[in-house]
Order: C-alpha cells, then sequence, then structure tokens
C-alpha cells in the first residue's frame, strides 16, 4: 500500500504501540465515558425526581445545550486543525476541556436552594457540553495521528474501549450508589457530581499528558469550517458509517435515560439502576477482546452487522422479563446486550480513522479534526435526543413527575399508560433504532468495498 500521505503532514507511527502509550491515550475515555453517561441516565431523573420539574421542561434541558453541542463540534474541529498546523499538536484544547469540564459537571448536581433547578442545571450542562466538544473532538481525531495500520488502529480503539467501559462503569455504577451513600435527595446528588467530577479530571489531564509525543499535521494550509466540510462530503464511506453510529447511539441513549425510571416503577426499587448499568456495561471488558479477534477473523462489518442486529434482539425480549418483573432474566438480558454494547462501542470507532486515511488519498489534504468534529457533533446529538426523546415517551403516555413545591424520595404513583410507556421506551424504542442502523451498516460496507478496496479487505 502506498503512502497517501498529502504533503507537509507527519508521518503517523508504522510499529508496535508500547502499552503505555496505548493507556496514556486510551484513559482518556474514562473521563468522557463518565460525561456520556451520567447526564442521560441521572440529570432526567434528577430533574423529574428530585427537583420537580415536568417530563417536558426537563427533556428541553438536556436537548438544549446538545443542540449548540453539535454546531460546536464541527468548529471545534475545525480550530483542532488550525492548532495542529500551527504548533504539531492538539494539545491546547485537550488541556483546556481537561480544565473546565469537571467543574461544570459538578455545578448540574448543585442546585442553589430557591433557584429555579431547570434553569441551573441547564446552563451548567450548556458550559459542560462546550468543555467537553473542547477535549473530545482533538481526543477522537489523535488514532488516525497515532499509527498508519488499521490494525494498530484496531488495538488503540480496544484500550480505548476498555477504559472508556471503565469510565461508564464508574458512572453508571457507582454515581447511584454514591446518592445513597450520601443520604440521598439533592444533597446526596451535589457529592455524587463532586465526587465524579474529582475522577474525570484525573481521568482527562492524564490523557492530556499522554499524548503529547502525537505529530498531529493535517496539512500545508488551514481550512475554516465550511471549507472543510465542502471537502469532507465527498466522503460518502464516513457519512454511511456516522449515520449508523448516531442512530445507535440514540437508541443507548433512550435506554439509558429509562434505566432509572425501570428500576424504580417497574422493579421497584431505585437501586437497582446501578446493577443494570453494571450488567450492560460490564461485559466490555471481556467482549472488547472477543470482538476485536471476530473482527479480524470475519471481518469488521459483519461482525458490526450482527452485533447491532443482536442488540435489537435482545431489547425485545426484555419486554416481557420487565414486565413480568423477573430481575434475574432482565440482568441476565441486560447482560447480554452489554455483549452487544461492546461491538457498537468498538467496531465504528476502529473503522473511522479508516475513512480519515482514505480521504486523504482522495482529497490530498488530511483533517482528522474536521471528521471528528462532525463525528462527535453526531454522537452528541443521539446522546442528547435520547433522554429527550425518552422524556417524550414520559410526556406522551401521562407521567406524573415529583410536586414541584415539595419534591418527594419516593417514587410517584404512576397511571398504567406511563408504566406501560417507559417500558417500551426503554426497550421497543431502542430495538427500533438499532433496525434502522442496519442499512446504514450494509451501505457503508459496499462504499468502502467500492472505494477503498485495500481497507475493504481488512474490514469487510
Amino acid at each position: 500500500m502506498t503512502d497517501a500521505r498529502p504533503s507537509g503532514t507527519a508521518p503517523a507511527v508504522t510499529g508496535r504501540l508500547s502499552r503505555g502509550r496505548l493507556l496514556g491515550y486510551g484513559v482518556g475515555s474514562v473521563g468522557t465515558g463518565v460525561f456520556s453517561a451520567v447526564p442521560g441516565l441521572l440529570l432526567l431523573y434528577y430533574l423529574t425526581d428530585m427537583l420537580g420539574v415536568p417530563a417536558a421542561v426537563a427533556g428541553a434541558v438536556l436537548v438544549a445545550p446538545k443542540i449548540w453541542d453539535v454546531l460546536l463540534n464541527p468548529l471545534v474541529g475545525a480550530a483542532s486543525d488550525r492548532e495542529a498546523v500551527c504548533t504539531g499538536r492538539r494539545t491546547r484544547l485537550l488541556a483546556l476541556g481537561a480544565a473546565t469540564l469537571p467543574v461544570a459537571f459538578a455545578l448540574m448536581f448543585a442546585v442553589p436552594g430557591g433557584l429555579s433547578g431547570a434553569a441551573w442545571s441547564g446552563v451548567a450542562f450548556l458550559l459542560a457540553a462546550t468543555a467537553f466538544a473542547s477535549f473530545q473532538v482533538p481526543y477522537v481525531a489523535l488514532p488516525a495521528e497515532m499509527s498508519a495500520s488499521p490494525a494498530e488502529r484496531t488495538r488503540i480503539m480496544s484500550w480505548r474501549v476498555v477504559c472508556l467501559t471503565v469510565g461508564i462503569l464508574v458512572a453508571g455504577g457507582l454515581a447511584p450508589a454514591v446518592v445513597d451513600l450520601a443520604g440521598g435527595g439533592r444533597p446526596g446528588y451535589a457529592v455524587t457530581g463532586v465526587a465524579i467530577g474529582l475522577v474525570m479530571a484525573a481521568a482527562l489531564v492524564a490523557a492530556t499528558l499522554g499524548t503529547r509525543w502525537v505529530s498531529s499535521r493535517p496539512g500545508p494550509r488551514q481550512l475554516g469550517p465550511a471549507a472543510a466540510f465542502r471537502l469532507a462530503r465527498g466522503n460518502r464511506p464516513f457519512f454511511a458509517l456516522l449515520a449508523a453510529f448516531v442512530t445507535q447511539a440514540l437508541g443507548v441513549a433512550v435506554m439509558l435515560a429509562g434505566a432509572p425510571y425501570v428500576a424504580s416503577y417497574r422493579l421497584g426499587d431505585y437501586g437497582l439502576t446501578s446493577a443494570m448499568f453494571v450488567c450492560l456495561v460490564g461485559p466490555s471488558m471481556l467482549a472488547v477482546p472477543a470482538w476485536a479477534r471476530l473482527a479480524r477473523a470475519y471481518g469488521t462489518v459483519r461482525c458490526y452487522l450482527a452485533a447491532s442486529a443482536g442488540f435489537a434482539v435482545v431489547a425485545l425480549a426484555l419486554v416481557p422479563a420487565i414486565a413480568a418483573g423477573s430481575l434475574v432474566a432482565t440482568l441476565a438480558l441486560t447482560a447480554l446486550a452489554g455483549v452487544c454494547y461492546a461491538a457498537l462501542q468498538l467496531l465504528p470507532l476502529s473503522l473511522l480513522p479508516d475513512t480519515v486515511h482514505a480521504d486523504a488519498a482522495r482529497t490530498g489534504h488530511a483533517q482528522a479534526g474536521a471528521f471528528t468534529g462532525l463525528w462527535t457533533a453526531g454522537e452528541t446529538a443521539g446522546l442528547a435526543l435520547g433522554p429527550g426523546l425518552f422524556a417524550l415517551v414520559l410526556t406522551v403516555s401521562g407521567f406524573v413527575s415529583a410536586p414541584v413545591e415539595s419534591p418527594v424520595e419516593s417514587p410517584v404513583a404512576q397511571p398504567a399508560g406511563a408504566l406501560t410507556g417507559l417500558l417500551l421506551g426503554f426497550t421497543a424504542l431502542p430495538a427500533l433504532l438499532m433496525l434502522i442502523s442496519l442499512p446504514f451498516v450494509v451501505r457503508y460496507g459496499r462504499l468502502a468495498t467500492a472505494t477503498t478496496p485495500v481497507l475493504a479487505k481488512e474490514n469487510v
């Protein structure tokens, strides 16, 4: 395979990366995993059941900052490429996000008495989303510059997804438990915000320092956001892959938002939120290496299709298990969904750098930041719309929020329609979104085969 790297770019590393460098990159996903998981898992429930915010308003609080983030991410991507042209690194934006995200995150769950919970959390979430973009966009761009080998980039992503799993487990497994240990209610959430924020800060700072060795040279000239998008839009495999990933992120986000409601109102114990979350994310520790081996043996796209369809089937199987109140069946099926979820994290992220390298050969200009800006914008949109979509399901089905004057800590009695709605929102809706994503995965495979046969031989 010839070197299609554009003139003026620094060559990616061709050898095998050390474990120290892999960990130095991957540890950042502990922090990003926390932020990706906690707002979707806890913030909606915090607003409706702790602060008494109506479900429709709470959904808007979660969606509005992310709409801003969707617009911001491509701009950050272009800024990241400009920084790389000027300095040969992407460290400044990484450091900015690492310093500001944990603070804004803690403020989301620290609403002072007498102030509007919706307004305070919404503004804090907006600031946190902005800080997250500053870190996440250049962070996702780095693997394309860390190695020229598709196999080595899959190895990079394996480490990243394992670290991401740790972060999500910290967020989803421990955060609800910390709320209870801190006394529950609003004080419990405030303590949790600070504790999880400290974990996030340690991970993000470590990754910023651990990736300073990566040489980032996107090209001989700087492109503005509009020019970068015009150059990128001809990369049809990228946009097919992005469509699949965003649709699946939306499905997973809907399920995360619904977990506390299913635990409280269908299984009778909010504390089961942690158990459900651990069952969903925990299998990734073992499943990621297994999916990496399967991808090498049978092709990344084939495994991606199998995992997406498998997640849909398991989500539908959860309907009768939860309706019957069977905790064992619910947790077992959730763990099986977690095996598929590991592939939904690993495989598209393994394919993403390939589309960036292929586009460099097509255009003569590498712009990893521009592509990852678009990618994280799409991911952000999916993760944001998930809680909003679940909030819409709650609103339509007649869910009753806690009283605004004096929110109660025990679940409010719900009508039968609301109980059915939250069950189907947690199961059938994510399954439908996974099925919708399948044609996009198929299209990516066909486009990759047609446009980049060398990469297709390894991935399809």
